[in-house]
């Protein structure tokens, strides 16, 4: 039992991100594509905040609504 659990968990820690996982039907690569798009959207703002500045060059910042995960 417990070398199939480390199999198993060998290979979910393996899993890298692909383009097509966001339209997988895999929870494990739905949550990749998500975490690969926040982690995208915060290094090319440059900031953790979750606020886009200068929005659009109007000198406002926007904030990024927080929303949490549904889980279905």
């Amino acid at each position: 039992m417990e070398n199939k659990k480390i199999a198993t968990n060998d290979k979910l820690a393996a899993k890298n991100y692909e383009v097509t996982d966001y339209q997988s039907g895999s929870e494990l690569e739905n949550g990749l594509a998500v975490t690969h798009e926040q982690v995208s959207d915060v290094y090319m703002e440059g900031t953790v905040d979750a606020t886009i500045e200068n929005y659009q060059g109007t000198g406002e910042d926007v904030k990024i609504p927080e929303e949490g995960f549904e889980q279905g």
